[in-house]
């Protein structure tokens, strides 16, 4: 019978009994300390006040492309110049402290008229809702849906007068790379990153600071690391990095975890960014792996490489 279009192809309920017990193990195996100074959630990570939490990783989150060396010490210094308290500083932000800030800001796509939008949009949503969460919940209620959420919460950022910035600024450059609007068949990785670290936990790594948005809701921010990691371990056969594998990749970890799909998540993304599992396979890295046995490819690349398990 030929699979209907668009149905999900991922995980059995039988192979997540193999698999779980094994993901499991490899959960409890990462030092997820240790991994987070390699991770744009180490900027959150330095305060305590939850509207804090949430200003300075949607920050992080929105500028966590390209290589961290780059991106990291653009975050840094913003941060720093934002004071103790970011939302303090977002929630009084006008046009002339976005000029001091943001004049002669440029990180690869973007220059400082989009962060200015970015931060403006922050406090706008805090003098306003009360919290970054608030603006989400009411535009993920209203459509029912996470990308539908995810849509009008951008586009509630991006609702800000874009005259004065312009003028003060120059025009925008790559806005809707950082505040995708509308939000398009991408993965939106970066936004469901922000939204993992808000809603799950908390524990080493996430906050649970969002308590209207169960973990169950979340889809995993799929990047080339996930993506690999979740063909490699029969997740999807897709190899698009598109919102719809997201969905397949999410719905295979719920078949693991329905409650928590995307806890498995830091875990596998570091253990691809370590090199641990590159884009090429090495024979010798698949034989140390504890994931090798519910692997598609590890095995494939021991016997090609003949080495010894």
């Amino acid at each position: 019978m030929k699979k209907r279009r668009g149905a999900h192809t991922g995980l059995s309920a039988q192979a997540a009994e193999r698999l779980r017990p094994r993901l499991d193990a490899f959960l409890a195996s990462t030092d997820a300390k240790a991994r987070i100074g390699f991770d744009p959630v180490e900027f959150p990570h330095r305060y305590r006040d939850p509207r804090d939490v949430e200003v300075s990783a949607l920050l992080a989150a929105a500028l966590a492309y390209g290589r961290a060396d780059l991106f990291r010490p653009k975050v840094d210094a913003l941060l720093k110049r934002m004071g103790p308290s970011p939302a303090a500083f977002v929630r009084a932000l006008d046009v002339a402290g976005a000029k001091e800030l943001l004049t002669g800001f440029v990180y690869r796509f973007n220059v400082g008229t989009d962060l200015a939008v970015l931060l403006m949009g922050m406090g706008r949503a805090l003098r306003e809702h009360g919290s970054l969460e608030a603006l989400f919940v009411r535009g993920w209620t209203a459509s029912g849906t996470l990308h539908g959420g995810l849509a009008a919460f951008t586009a509630g950022l991006r609702d800000v007068p874009m005259d004065g910035l312009r003028r003060a600024l120059g025009p925008e450059r790559g806005l809707h790379h950082l505040l995708p609007s509308p939000l398009g068949p991408g993965a939106a990785k970066r936004l469901n990153l922000y939204l993992r670290w808000m809603v799950r936990g908390p524990d080493a790594v996430d906050f649970g600071i969002w308590k209207q948005v169960p973990p169950s809701a979340l889809l995993v921010p799929l990047d080339t690391h996930i993506g690999r990691m979740a063909l490699h371990l029969g997740l999807t056969k897709r190899t698009d990095l598109t919102w719809r594998t997201a969905e397949e990749v999410t719905a295979s970890l719920r078949v693991l975890d329905p409650q928590d799909p995307v806890r498995y998540d830091f875990a596998l993304c570091h253990y691809g960014m370590s090199g641990a599992c590159p884009a090429k396979t090495v024979p010798q890295h698949c034989a140390r792996c504890s994931l090798l046995p519910s692997c598609k490819v590890g095995p494939r690349a021991i016997a090609r490489g003949s080495v010894q398990i």
